[in-house]
């Protein structure tokens, strides 16, 4: 194990670095925890219990030394933040663009490092069964995520207003030569950089991806 935690947040090639004037990034294929589901995150408890599920699994593998198991290859760090595909059944390339959040399709998800295997996974399953009988965690599995070829850009304010912001997102993308590469494959990701919950509306800080090619 290394001495210094790992943030992936002050690393440039993880891909949460976004700045308000949006940029081209090629991302490498990353593990995360996710969880699928649909409807409104706003009013849903299936997706509060989704994101309590993610936050208890990603916190179990991040605290496994303590309880006397230690991963091959693991470090300390800090767990990275909530992120989330996005999609409609039947316009993938409009979800940034309606408030009508019931018809949302998502996919919730969090990071973990390199040294989080299968095995680590489900130990972390067992943990989380025994600490929290309610959560369901058959609903939560490890997938490898290749994003590829995207653009992003900071959206700093209330999720409602994210429009405008997909727009100038879009217009660059068109702008650089691109083109928007949403698909039942490909979806629109948002990245979750402080908590809701903790932080006023007008201080959210987003960031908005589209993969593109």
């Amino acid at each position: 194990m290394t001495s210094q935690k790992v943030d992936f947040k002050k690393h440039p090639r993880a891909g949460y670095q976004a700045k308000i004037k949006p940029a081209i990034i090629e991302l490498s294929p990353s593990q995360f925890i996710k969880v699928d589901g649909k409807g409104d995150p706003n009013t849903s408890a299936d997706y509060q219990q989704a994101i309590e599920l993610l936050y208890a699994l990603s916190y179990a593998i991040k605290m496994s030394p303590k309880h006397q198991y230690v991963p091959n290859g693991y470090f300390d760090y800090v767990v990275p933040p909530l992120e989330g595909l996005w999609w409609l059944e039947n316009d993938d390339k409009q979800i940034g663009m309606t408030l009508n959040k019931n018809q949302f399709n998502w996919r919730a998800m969090i990071r973990q490092p390199d040294f989080v295997t299968q095995e680590v996974f489900n130990h972390a399953l067992l943990v989380v069964s025994e600490k929290k009988s309610d959560l369901e965690i058959s609903r939560a599995s490890l997938v490898t995520f290749s994003e590829g070829l995207c653009a992003q850009i900071l959206h700093i304010g209330n999720y409602d207003n994210e429009p405008d912001t997909i727009k100038c997102l879009d217009e660059f993308i068109k702008s650089s030569g691109y083109t928007v590469d949403i698909s039942n494959i490909r979806r629109h990701h948002e990245i979750y950089l402080n908590d809701p919950r903790r932080t006023a509306p007008e201080k959210l800080k987003t960031i908005i991806r589209h993969p593109i090619k």
